[in-house]
Order: structure tokens, then C-alpha cells, then sequence
């Protein structure tokens, strides 16, 4: 349930009441007009709801309005324009070509955050954390810990840096000779603190991270997404005690329900229980099958 927004072959044009193709009448707005006849409003509707698009898109407006109504005073504008800020940082002058490849515009690109935040709102206002997740997710908790790294394309040249290091090399002078990380290779390959509810770098990384202890470097590559890397240990932090820590264990065990397609199945079904939804056209009645039966809906 990552978006509930989708491309639409086109925009759906929903009324509030049904409309059939015996209805048009001269009244009917005009689309689209060639020589010889004319579109209308009421026909475009019509052919709309008939497709597997226009119906998708009449169930992300509902699901939508019914998460703004409910949870809008939980999400600002503020969180929404922070973090995409952060995607166009991150993509830098990537950051238009990878928003038409996926067929969003800026303004489009912005209400699928804030479709997402909302959802966020929603999971955890509908479903409570329990002692037991919390005392599952601490076992494998790590507290934030600050690496330096070195980015390569290639294994041997990975394997060249450690021994490089472990013949007196600085860290930092092989960062900038070597790294391809253009982010951190002039800081010293340093990179922002993180812990193991982070979300940014490979699972592989973070493991291979976590086993070292404050100056210790990586003994053999550590292969990524995005290559190979050499980590060296800043500061590794004792785990020290729960409470210190329970705001960011519940933000990862929420981000890992937010991951699961049932459990957010289930939270927009009550979003939308609470919304009183009625459902107009008998043609449509089915556009929210996928979270809660007809019978469900008010009529």
C-alpha cells in the first residue's frame, strides 16, 4: 500500500449521481467536439467507469478524501514539502526525468506523500503497538552508530583499500582517491548517523556496520546495491536501556506494518467504514471491493 494514487489514462469526471448512456441529452456538457459529432461529458463518464483506470481512480479519490477528512489535521504541508525536498536532493538533477518515468508531475509527485502520510496517521491510529512487538523489535535493535565508508565498482578494488589502510593509509585520503560516492568522499567517506530502523541503506551495509566496534574497519568487502564498500567504525554506542529508545522502535515496527499489503488492507477498510461511504452509481458499487464489500457501504 505504498500509493493509493495511480496513473489514470485520463481524469475521471465523477458526479454524484448515475449517469447511463440513455441519459445524454443536449444538456450533457461537450468534451470534445469533430466534424460530424461530438464527445459529451455524460458519455465520457460513462466509457470511464466501464475501465479498469476510471474505476482505480474513483476508489484513490475516496480512499483520499476519506484520509484527509480523517487524518488531515495530523499531516502539514510542511512534512509533505520536506520530504520532497529531500527526493529531489537525493535524485538531484535526475530528479524531473525520474518523475516523468514514472508518469508524476511535481504536484502529483506531492499528493502521493501526502496520500502516504495520511495512510501513516491512519496505521497508527488504527492499530496499537503491543508490549510483545516491542520486546521483539528490541532484540535486534541497534542503537545510531556513525561509519565512514568507501564506495568502488569492483571487489579487488575494495580489497586493495584494506590492505592499503592496514599499511598506514588514511581513511580520508582514500576516500576522495577512491570513493564514488559524491556525497561523502570529500568528508571523509562520513556518513549521517543511523540505527537499524533506517530505511536509506542496504540491509547488508547496516549488518556488516553493526558488527564493528569504534575504530574497527571491515576486513573483506561488503557488497551493496550499489557496489562494494569499506566501512570503518566512528562510534558504535552501548544499546543502553529501551526506554531511551522506544519513539524510534515504534517507528520501525509502524514502518514495517506500513510494509505489509493485509495490514494496510485492513486499516484503509476501517477508514473507510468511518467515512460513511454511498456509492451512487449501481455500476460502481464495487470500486472499493478490494477493502470493504457493498453490503458495507451505506446506501
Amino acid at each position: 500500500m505504498k500509493n493509493y494514487i495511480k496513473k489514470a489514462a485520463a481524469a475521471v469526471a465523477v458526479a454524484g449521481v448515475a449517469l447511463s448512456l440513455s441519459a445524454c441529452s443536449s444538456n450533457s456538457k461537450t468534451v470534445v467536439s469533430y466534424k460530424g459529432g461530438k464527445i459529451t461529458q455524460e458519455q465520457y463518464y460513462d466509457e470511464m467507469k466501464k475501465s479498469q483506470a476510471g474505476q482505480s481512480t474513483l476508489a484513490n479519490m475516496i480512499i483520499n478524501r476519506a484520509l484527509e477528512e480523517q487524518y488531515g489535521n495530523k499531516v502539514s504541508q510542511k512534512q509533505v514539502d520536506k520530504q520532497y525536498n529531500n527526493y529531489k536532493k537525493q535524485y538531484g538533477s535526475q530528479f524531473s526525468a525520474v518523475l516523468q518515468q514514472n508518469g508524476m508531475t511535481p504536484s502529483t509527485f506531492k499528493q502521493n506523500l501526502k496520500t502516504n502520510l495520511l495512510s501513516e496517521a491512519a496505521l497508527k491510529s488504527v492499530k496499537k503497538i503491543t508490549k510483545k512487538q516491542e520486546q521483539e523489535a528490541w532484540k535486534s535493535y541497534q542503537p545510531k552508530v556513525t561509519v565512514q565508508h568507501i564506495l568502488v565498482a569492483k571487489k579487488s578494488t575494495a580489497n586493495d583499500i584494506i590492505k592499503q589502510l592496514k599499511d598506514g593509509k588514511s581513511f580520508k585520503s582514500l576516500a576522495k582517491k577512491y570513493s564514488l560516492d559524491t556525497a561523502t568522499k570529500n568528508n571523509a567517506g562520513k556518513l549521517p548517523a543511523f540505527d537499524s530502523t533506517d530505511t536509506t541503506l542496504d540491509s547488508s551495509f547496516k549488518t556488516a556496520a553493526f558488527k564493528l566496534k569504534s575504530g574497527e574497519v571491515t576486513d573483506t568487502p561488503v557488497k551493496s546495491q550499489s557496489g562494494y564498500h569499506v566501512i570503518k567504525m566512528i562510534s558504535h554506542p552501548a544499546k543502553g536501556k529501551f526506554a531511551d529508545h522506544k519513539k524510534a522502535i515504534d517507528n520501525e515496527i509502524y514502518a514495517s506494518m506500513a510494509q505489509d499489503q493485509e495490514t494496510m488492507r485492513a486499516v484503509i477498510a476501517t477508514v473507510l467504514k468511518k467515512a460513511d461511504v454511498s456509492i451512487k452509481d449501481n455500476d460502481l458499487k464495487n470500486v472499493l471491493s478490494s477493502y470493504v464489500s457493498s453490503s458495507q457501504l451505506s446506501k
